[in-house]
């Protein structure tokens, strides 16, 4: 079912009069060059971001994303899919400049809405750069791993599966 010409009226904690509008038919027409490996679905349900990160803002995403989700009232580092902490805090993103305005959570976050159907004009560039140039980490994985260690490099893995790649390489 489309919702194409939707208008999600954002309503969390972190973010209050926000609206978009859906644009694109869900997990269809992404940009150039953006093909990740995961839906948010899917990486929702392998762990990721230690169980806490849309926690307050469920009712934004199609409740069939969070049917199979991995979440917590409290961050839980033996929550994500290799069981160890592989996150900044968002302070610390902010202090770097990494988090834009209407994403206040970030990059996973971007990725949910856009994935959704939302089209930002300037930030959807900016995102998907940052995404291919997160693959250089599969590169680093590839040439310090030999073919099927899922334990070598894990904190490298379990980034690349919250950036939408395949950690499994």
């Amino acid at each position: 079912m489309s919702e194409i010409g939707c208008t999600v009226k954002v309503l969390n904690p972190m973010q209050e009069n926000y609206e978009y509008e859906l644009t694109e038919d869900e997990g269809k027409n992404f940009g150039d060059g953006f093909n990740p490996y995961f839906t948010p679905k899917e990486m929702l349900s392998m762990g990721v971001f230690e169980g806490k990160y849309l926690n307050s803002c469920e009712d934004e995403y199609p409740s069939h994303w969070f049917e199979s989700a991995i979440l917590s009232d409290m961050p839980d580092p033996s929550l994500n899919h290799f069981a160890l902490k592989s996150r900044q805090p968002l302070s610390v993103w902010r202090h770097k400049g990494w988090i834009m305005e209407d994403d206040p959570r970030g990059w996973f976050e971007w990725y949910c809405r856009y994935y959704r159907g939302r089209r930002h004009s300037g930030m959807d560039q900016t995102q998907i750069k940052r995404w291919r140039n997160f693959s250089r980490h599969a590169g680093q994985v590839k040439a310090n791993c030999e073919p099927g260690d899922l334990w070598c490099r894990p904190r490298q893995r379990q980034a690349l599966l919250q950036w939408a790649h395949n950690p499994f390489i």
